[in-house]
């Protein structure tokens, strides 16, 4: 049979074309659909939405593409790293109000794009160092509202340098190293209002440091400064805490003292040695050079002790006198002759 090509049977077949070319130009792509987890919606604008849904863990099958994540107002207490992790392209997280206790380095390893992260409202108790060291491009920060919150360790934000906005406001916080803080350059923001910070000198360079405009960020202890604003006591806390010596002074002023009383048992001993040495050489030089002295005398006296013996030879010749008078003023000048031999001589 000969197919059919008439203008009657080419049109149902075009209409179908045009039916699937349409879908799949609306339809989201493969990577949106194909992994969304149940209980959540995914849209085409890369936005995973799992709010409120009572999850208990983690959702599954996340579409790699996805860049906003919402998984708050659940029930879910670990955010598991390799899961999350797959998502590199991930710019916003939110996992407020959930049941999460623990966070480490390990949990956002690979999210560089990451700019916002929201973990307000969960049970988080510490912050470990470089918990949030990956998140290069971190701009803005929620850990408020974490009750049994009570340490953050002070390198814990050391390598945000994009940092612009950290709210760890209503927490259980009463200490805070401010040193990885003040050295963040993108910093505006900072919140630390409603926790019971403990106003000693411990915190003295945080109420140097904070500017609380709101006037919420008061102190919880000592009693003498309970209720009073932190920004207020730094520098009442400046002049107290550095009224006498502490602990750590003593100790410097004790290892500094061992160092100079050190390098002067030191330099004492090798000057010690060195005038020693000294000494020896010059004495020994002096030996030497008495040596040859002596040497010298001992050469002087035997041509002398001859010459002096020669008067007596001569003075009975007929120029005796005369070679005597010569003979005198030889000796008075080089020799240790007397003059006695020479008066000898004349007198003969």
């Amino acid at each position: 049979e000969k197919l059919a090509t008439g203008p009657h049977e080419i049109r149902p077949s075009l209409r179908l074309l045009f039916l699937f070319i349409f879908v799949m130009g609306v339809a989201p792509s493969p990577a949106l659909t194909a992994g969304c987890p149940d209980r959540c919606v995914c849209d085409d604008q890369l936005v995973v939405q799992c709010a409120g849904q009572d999850l208990t863990q983690f959702p599954n099958d996340l579409p790699l593409a996805t860049r906003q994540l919402i998984i708050s107002n659940n029930r879910i207490e670990d955010l598991p790293a390799l899961q999350l992790n797959y998502l590199s392209d991930l710019v916003y997280l939110d996992c407020s109000n959930n049941s999460l206790t623990e966070i480490s380095e390990s949990t956002f390893g690979n999210l560089r794009k990451l700019a916002y992260l929201d973990l307000s409202f969960n049970i988080l108790v510490q912050i470990e160092d470089r918990t949030f060291g990956p998140l290069a491009s971190l701009v803005m920060l929620r850990l408020t509202d974490n009750p049994s919150l009570r340490e953050i360790h002070p390198d814990a934000f050391s390598e945000n340098m994009a940092l612009q906005v950290l709210d760890m406001s209503r927490n259980n916080l009463t200490v805070l190293n401010i040193s990885s803080l003040i050295a963040l350059p993108a910093l505006r923001s900072l919140g630390l209002s409603s926790n019971p910070w403990r106003c000693d000198c411990d915190t003295e360079d945080l109420c140097l440091w904070v500017l609380d405009p709101s006037g919420q960020t008061v102190c919880h202890s000592p009693p003498e400064l309970a209720g009073q604003r932190v920004a207020e006591v730094g520098m009442q806390l400046r002049i107290d805490c550095h009224q006498g010596l502490g602990y750590w002074d003593y100790l410097f002023f004790i290892a500094i003292g061992f160092v100079i009383f050190s390098a002067g048992t030191v330099s004492a001993w090798v000057m010690g040695v060195l005038m020693v040495l000294y000494e020896r050489y010059r004495k020994r030089k002096s030996e030497e050079l008495d040596s040859d002295d002596e040497d010298e005398r001992g050469g002087t006296r035997s041509d002398d002790q001859r010459l002096c013996d020669e008067p007596r030879l001569h003075c009975r010749s007929d120029y005796g006198f005369q070679y005597c008078n010569m003979l005198f003023n030889i000796l008075d000048k080089q020799s240790v002759c007397t003059r006695v031999s020479v008066c000898a001589c004349e007198r003969e």
